[in-house]
């Protein structure tokens, strides 16, 4: 179809069909379910949107729960419904892979605040019968965390083999373990930190002005309008995309050569290969993702400090844990340096937490958990097996 700035494509229209018909399971919890919220709001009804993989054993022992990170969804190894792209984590999920679809029932749901089932600013206000939009109240990390705990304990899992993640997924992994340390046998977090960094924060902002500058965000109530600030959330991703990558990555892949040209132009078209590629990624990620949903969840990941729930030691949050942990990070990874993760592993030494920790090393940036990085592969796998024995599971066991 022709587009013209401003106007719904059809892969967006998908997307918001996702809302309320998610191409996937998904729970609905009642009025008289309703989930307390950080804020002091109270959620209610909400639902939750998930996907699973593998086989779920007897008793419910296998089971891995996967986060996923700021722009990601709950289709962590099957193809997008709506770009029709494979699944975000299909390195690392699926028969034979570190997270073995053969031996692990995988859970991966979309969390609350975004866009494609999970209760979010553009599901319907029962009070209005019109999208939240900002009516939407601001949630945490914590409150995604326990909207998943709400879904595990209408699944009867009691207690998961492992929870893993990477970026925001990892920050979900380190609250899962804080919150929840009887339900945690083992956590992955990968590439991420127990609390945002103020120049993670300030990254953030410059997103968020993006998106509500856009003249078509209309406060918020841009779907109420038939718009939708497609460009403010295009510039937002543009910032954010390029903290994902490092310098190297960046020049390996692009250097300064020109984008269909032999010369530059002398003017503002993309000249450059790297300009083309970050507006492309600009252009292609407002169609699957919701704006206020990328002002809620960046707001979430802002507040996100763990420390300071437990009287500013980041220790005290893990005292007296039984869960294994396994750290991981990327030396390429500016976005979340491995000082970040060295501070949560110290933490856990302090309590005398059984934990690891694996510094990678890689030039992909903090995107490296999303791409083939085979020491990270092996690492997931080998500590997976590793917390498997560990709770006394074999193959049997585990749905093979």
């Amino acid at each position: 179809m022709n587009e013209t700035p401003g106007t719904d494509s059809f892969a967006e229209l998908k997307r918001r069909q996702q809302v309320t018909d998610p191409f996937s399971e998904v729970v609905h919890f009642p009025a008289s379910q309703g989930l307390p919220l950080d804020g002091g709001a109270v959620l209610a009804p909400f639902s939750v949107a998930y996907n699973t993989y593998g086989t779920l054993n007897a008793d419910k022992s296998n089971v891995v729960l996967v986060c996923h990170a700021l722009t990601g969804d709950q289709h962590v190894a099957n193809p997008h419904p709506v770009t029709g792209k494979p699944g975000w984590w299909e390195t690392m999920v699926g028969p034979g892979k570190p997270i073995d679809t053969n031996r692990y029932f995988v859970l991966c749901p979309n969390v609350i605040g975004g866009c494609m089932g999970s209760t979010g600013p553009s599901s319907l206000n029962p009070a209005t019968g019109r999208p939240y939009g900002t009516d939407f109240p601001v949630i945490t990390l914590r409150d995604m965390v326990r909207a998943q705990a709400r879904l595990l304990d209408h699944l009867g899992v009691d207690q998961v083999l492992s929870v893993i993640g990477g970026s925001m997924g990892g920050m979900q992994v380190l609250e899962w373990a804080a919150t929840y340390k009887e339900r945690v046998f083992s956590a992955i977090p990968i590439a991420c930190a127990a609390r945002h960094s103020s120049q993670n924060i300030a990254f953030h902002e410059v997103g968020r002005q993006a998106v509500m500058a856009d003249p078509d965000w209309h406060g918020g109530h841009y779907l109420d309008e038939g718009k939708s600030p497609r460009k403010g959330l295009a510039v937002a991703r543009m910032a954010a995309h390029i903290t994902y990558l490092s310098d190297r990555a960046l020049h390996t892949k692009f250097g300064r050569n020109l984008q269909d040209r032999e010369e530059v132009t002398f003017g503002f078209d993309a000249d450059f290969q790297v300009e083309s590629y970050l507006r492309h990624q600009g252009m292609s990620f407002v169609d699957r993702f919701d704006a206020n949903s990328y002002l809620y969840i960046t707001r979430a990941m802002d507040y996100f400090d763990i420390a300071a729930d437990h009287g500013g030691v980041l220790a005290n949050a893990y005292a007296g844990t039984k869960t294994r942990f396994c750290l991981i990070s990327f030396t390429s990874d500016w976005l979340f340096p491995t000082e970040e993760s060295r501070e949560v592993v110290h933490a856990l030494n302090a309590v005398a937490a059984n934990v690891s920790f694996v510094e990678i090393d890689s030039n992909k940036g903090h995107d490296a958990f999303l791409l083939h990085e085979p020491e990270l592969f092996d690492t997931v796998r080998g500590f997976l097996g590793a917390a498997a024995r560990q709770r006394g599971l074999d193959d049997a066991d585990q749905g093979a």
